[in-house]
């Protein structure tokens, strides 16, 4: 089984949240090694678009007030890369990640899972997207995996600490952070 790392940077929180970018990773969930420190590039490829929050709205996800308002609290860094001119339009990023997880699964539905951030999240998400786009997301929705539950095995107590990478609310960024940490929970749990 093949695994990718999905984070995705929105402007709402529900299921048809509009996207403004997309950060995926190709990691192994089994490749951390105490022993080695935990090696700073767990990830083997990497896929980052930017989207144009305008293709995301007319495609039919949607915007909400609360997101907009906690975007303009987040970091100058964060904003700037997320929101910067020249993203793709919504059907060309969603092509694109299609193209980045048949590379990884060797267009296999079956021999790859899709991890994101909270069971109702990214992964919900970009199936709207896909949908919105008349487009057959490239994996199962039996191999959907939610980082967060996964993390939540382990009480708070016994957890590897969460060490950023990058700027955060950056989607490739917080993709590879996510991937990083769920190779740390794995040991941790002996898996």
């Amino acid at each position: 089984m093949k695994h990718v790392m999905l984070d995705l940077e929105t402007m709402g929180n529900g299921p048809t949240a509009a996207i403004v970018a997309i950060g995926a990773c190709e990691f192994d969930p089994h490749g951390a090694d105490p022993g080695m420190g935990f090696p700073d590039v767990p990830v083997t490829s990497t896929f980052y678009q930017r989207v144009d929050l305008e293709s995301s709205v007319q495609a039919g996800l949607t915007m909400d007030v609360s997101t907009v308002l906690w975007w303009m609290q987040q970091s100058d860094d964060a904003r700037q890369q997320t929101f910067q001119r020249g993203g793709a339009g919504l059907y060309d990023a969603i092509n694109q990640f299609a193209g980045f997880v048949n590379n990884v699964s060797g267009c296999n539905r079956e021999g790859v899972a899709v991890w994101g951030n909270g069971a109702t999240f990214d992964n919900v998400i970009i199936r709207s997207a896909f949908k919105a786009c008349d487009t057959e997301a490239p994996w199962s929705f039996r191999n959907d995996r939610c980082y967060r539950t996964v993390v939540n095995l382990l009480p708070e107590d016994r957890r590897p600490a969460f060490e950023r990478s990058g700027t955060s609310h950056n989607a490739l960024d917080d993709a590879v952070t996510q991937a990083r940490h769920l190779q740390k929970v794995y040991w941790a749990l002996g898996l």
